[in-house]
């Protein structure tokens, strides 16, 4: 596994927010990851693994999951906090752009960090989201997160993994399922938990059951920069109509359907690693382009 130092920075409401820092060339934009609704910067490690040393990897914890502080008001827990959190992030470290590797959630930060401030934005790669989202997968989504679920071992959790979500994972074995149980939970006063604050369903269900907003203009603000879509064969998040949309809304847009995966896929597939490795090719391209 790539080495990476443990750093923090400060939100600007003053929480104690946390990153993984993977060296790397400090004359190119940065790849800054951006986990999914529950996950945390664990989720990363084959993007760095492929990556760091050639780019520096940065990954974080969103305010509330991983080793970053809960918030005390969950009202927070919104995509503009964590677009002004990040934005704090890339000041505080004198980073002028990065290159943004959403997952999830995580691209729904991309874009509101794109309408918010695009040229800080050297390249996106968005997985497995758009600015539509189907009911079914919020539904499902809800069905779980928040849920104060315990489990007694780590192949209890493994196993529970598997059974909820061979559907959309159908070829990953316990073994997978187990290295995906130390990615999503630590055990903590005797049992092993999910690695996150409970209360960021709050906001997530509120979300979820209200009309969805019109964010389209937040992905438009992505264009004219490389952007790349990956999109899980089985996902149940995101339909091949709305992908079909958002290449007519950026025509240069790279689509990329991962097979045999649900929502979302784990960036560890062939497929994902080689079209990221297309996407930072664009990005140096782009950079070499003189003004």
């Amino acid at each position: 596994m790539a080495n990476y130092t443990d750093c923090s920075w400060n939100s600007p409401d003053g929480l104690r927010l946390h990153y993984r820092d993977y060296d790397g060339p400090r004359d190119r934009p940065p790849i800054l990851c951006i986990p999914g609704l529950t996950r945390n910067a664990r989720d990363f490690a084959p993007v760095a693994d492929r990556f760091a040393g050639e780019w520096r990897v940065l990954v974080v914890d969103l305010r509330g999951r991983g080793t970053s502080e809960y918030d005390p008001k969950p009202v927070n827990y919104i995509p503009q906090t964590y677009a002004a959190d990040l934005l704090k992030l890339l000041d505080q470290l004198g980073i002028a752009d990065a290159v943004f590797v959403g997952t999830s959630l995580g691209g729904i930060v991309t874009m509101v960090m794109a309408m918010r401030d695009a040229e800080r934005i050297a390249g996106a790669c968005i997985n497995d989201v758009g600015p539509q989202i189907e009911q079914r997968g919020l539904d499902r989504i809800s069905s779980y997160v928040g849920k104060p679920t315990t489990y007694s071992t780590w192949d209890e959790l493994a196993r529970a993994l598997m059974d909820d979500n061979h559907d959309a994972f159908p070829d990953w074995d316990l073994a997978r399922w187990a290295a995906f149980a130390r990615c999503t939970a630590s055990e903590r006063d005797g049992a092993i938990r999910f690695d996150y604050d409970p209360a960021i369903a709050d906001g997530f269900n509120a979300a979820a059951s209200a009309p969805q907003a019109d964010i389209w203009p937040y992905y438009c603000a992505l264009s004219g920069r490389p952007v790349l879509l990956l999109r899980g064969e089985l996902t149940d998040l995101l339909e091949v109509k709305v992908v079909e949309r958002m290449a007519r809304e950026i025509p240069d847009v790279e689509l990329v359907t991962v097979p045999r995966v649900g929502h979302a896929p784990a960036l560890d597939e062939p497929e994902s690693l080689a079209a990221i490795e297309r996407l930072l090719e664009r990005v140096l391209a782009r950079e070499e382009v003189p003004a």
